[in-house]
């Protein structure tokens, strides 16, 4: 059923000037929602018949948008499946994620773009957005089906390498001119592969020193932000950072934004919150790529997110099976989950803080995603005649995380045991509730 009446629930998004119905951020009202749409804004009744959904105390938001999900399939099911993930997604108040290419096949082909976007579809439970690779294999060497996955149904706008760097710069530029056209957007893994070393496991500094792991430099991330900022300079087409990490990469995409390139930025809830001391018990939960960096890193992240130079929050939501993480620090493989987990992280460490509004949130993990991405029908404001792609939330609900209760198939969660105050309590696609108090609801 598309239909639903939400009671109570302050608004926040941007206001809407052509609604018929506006309303200012923060303000109580009930919203009706007919046929997957919403059709009215105000202090209303329950209709006959339409199911109803009370929100006193609640909040109302724009559906969340990750721009940056690694489902595992096809390849690797034992880790996650689109159904395992899509269900972990609408169970953090996600209505869309984008699922990275580096799966067994690569997608880098219109048929495997096609396969991941309609898979997404029979599950039903976020809107599954395939992102296609930059190059063949992700061997960085040949540009792979650009414009047949741009044509195909998938509508595919988003391309990367993820996982590996597109290192060489002359391919680089030809994949930024050839999305050019279509609108489309490569979204960069930044890592020099020879300052970082096959080897390297954590951030380079002391204490990696101290413990005997081989490390690599934050410079190994920023000097291939400042290449491909200049890149999409030269070309006038459009780059995405991801996951970035240093304070000098922060610097670099702020002074290029200043300069009118096309550059837009993603961070990830454990790079905000998580620092480099923690791998120091050497649980290999905490080895993630770009690493975590220290406490200076940070803040400037931080800052950079609460004043808009760093666009969106992604969660790089990396599941892996048991076979895969727990080892050695140095030979377990890279990632940590995040779809959960995203919403109440950021909303603990930005809003409760008092360093962003719940309006900010709103906009770097609803709207500046979705428009990035190119998604119609997401982060829209909330209003009379669009898409009811939502999430209900309680700013106010304590939550601990334990990960034996995650939607995911994989158990490697960082936030294990941990508190904080804010959580997602019901999601809402097109009209219809895909999970309720962290469980999917399908239907």
């Amino acid at each position: 059923m598309s239909d639903l009446l939400i009671v109570g629930a302050a608004l926040w998004s941007d206001p809407d000037a052509h609604a018929r119905v506006a309303h200012r951020p923060g303000e109580r009202a009930d919203v009706l929602i007919r046929d997957g749409v919403i059709a009215e804004i105000g202090n209303l009744s329950a209709p006959a018949g339409v199911p109803r959904l009370d929100a006193d105390g609640l909040a109302l938001l724009p559906g969340l948008v990750d721009l940056h999900t690694h489902l595992r399939e096809p390849g690797r099911e034992d880790a996650e499946t689109i159904a395992s993930g899509s269900a972990a997604a609408a169970a953090g108040g996600f209505t869309a994620i984008l699922a990275m290419a580096n799966t067994d096949p690569v997608t880098d082909t219109a048929e495997a773009a096609e396969r991941v976007h309609d898979r997404g579809r029979e599950v039903g439970l976020a809107d599954v957005v395939p992102v296609g690779a930059v190059t063949k294999g992700l061997a960085g060497s040949e540009l792979a089906e650009l414009a047949l996955m741009a044509r195909s149904r998938a509508r595919v706008r988003v391309f990367s390498d993820d996982g590996r760097c597109v290192q060489d710069a002359r391919v680089m530029r030809r994949a930024l001119e050839y999305i050019k056209p279509f609108g489309g957007i490569i979204s960069q893994h930044a890592q020099d592969g020879a300052l970082a070393g096959a080897a390297a496991c954590c951030h380079e500094g002391e204490i990696s020193g101290r413990l005997g792991l081989p490390g690599w430099p934050g410079a190994a991330e920023s000097v291939i932000v400042a290449r491909d900022v200049q890149l999409a300079r030269h070309t006038g087409s459009r780059v995405h950072i991801a996951h970035v990490s240093t304070a000098e990469s922060v610097e670099i995409i702020r002074w290029a934004k200043d300069q009118g390139i096309a550059v837009t930025a993603e961070v990830t809830p454990h790079h905000l919150a998580l620092g480099t001391e923690l791998v120091s018990g050497y649980d290999p939960t905490f080895k993630v790529n770009p690493p975590l960096r220290p406490s200076q890193d940070q803040e400037a992240l931080r800052a950079a997110l609460a004043d808009g130079t760093i666009d969106a929050v992604a969660t790089d939501h990396a599941p892996h099976a048991r076979q895969d993480k727990e080892h050695a620090f140095e030979a377990a493989a890279f990632g940590m989950l995040g779809l959960e987990t995203a919403f109440c992280v950021v909303h603990d460490l930005m809003v409760r803080s008092g360093r962003m509004t719940m309006l900010d949130l709103s906009r770097r993990m609803s709207r500046n995603p979705a428009r990035i991405a190119a998604l119609p029908g997401h982060g829209q404001d909330i209003a009379v005649g669009h898409p009811a792609n939502l999430v209900v939330v309680a700013p106010d609900r304590r939550v601990t995380v334990d990960a034996a209760t995650s939607n995911s198939l994989s158990h490697n969660n960082p936030w294990h045991g941990m508190s904080f105050t804010g959580a997602v309590h019901a999601t809402i696609l097109r009209g219809r509730v895909t999970a309720i108090e962290g469980k999917a609801h399908r239907q």
